[in-house]
């Protein structure tokens, strides 16, 4: 095999935003780890982790940015936000407040990056009876914001996470394998 045949990779940063406590560091460490910590640690600023996943014989090489979602934290999300290629917004079934900051989320992101490829993640499934779930409300900000989609996710049961984070892969894969 020659140099010439391996194949080229792709690195694409994905950026996680949403409420603190609504689960992004868990959601990010049970797609790329496989595990789930019961207890809370509040994210500082930022994290990333890294995750390489091959898509039909590519190398993709993700850069997942863990945004604290904490108040205190607004002054450094711009410069974290630099370079994503997609973001996910998450929030939680048990928290109404962090359905309602969605928007807040999205035009905070869109300000420093432009029109990014964005699905939603509604977190801790596990916490609810999903039979009461009402997603009216969901399908109306996606279909007005654009978002790609959106998916119920419970990073303890791992109920949904790996088809979102799938979705939101794929979609890059797709978009910039054609350049």
């Amino acid at each position: 095999m020659g140099k010439d045949d391996v194949s080229k990779g792709f690195v694409f940063k994905i950026t996680v935003i949403g409420d603190g406590a609504v689960g992004k560091t868990s959601l990010i460490k049970k797609y790329t780890q496989g595990s789930f910590q019961k207890n809370y640690i509040k994210t500082l600023g930022a994290q990333f982790s890294k995750y390489d996943e091959e898509i039909n014989g590519d190398n993709c090489k993700l850069f997942f940015w863990d945004i604290a979602g904490q108040r205190e934290f607004d002054f450094m999300r711009p410069t974290f936000y630099k370079g994503s290629k997609a973001a996910i917004i998450v929030f939680s079934h048990t928290d109404e407040e962090s359905f309602n900051h969605i928007m807040d989320w999205h035009e905070d992101i869109k300000k420093y990056t432009g029109e990014l490829p964005i699905v939603l993640f509604g977190n801790k499934t596990d916490l609810i009876n999903e039979n009461d779930l009402e997603d009216e409300n969901v399908k109306q900000i996606i279909e007005k914001r654009n978002f790609l989609g959106y998916y119920r996710t419970s990073a303890k049961t791992g109920t949904g996470v790996y088809e979102a984070f799938q979705a939101i892969i794929k979609t890059l894969y797709n978009k910039y394998k054609e350049d």
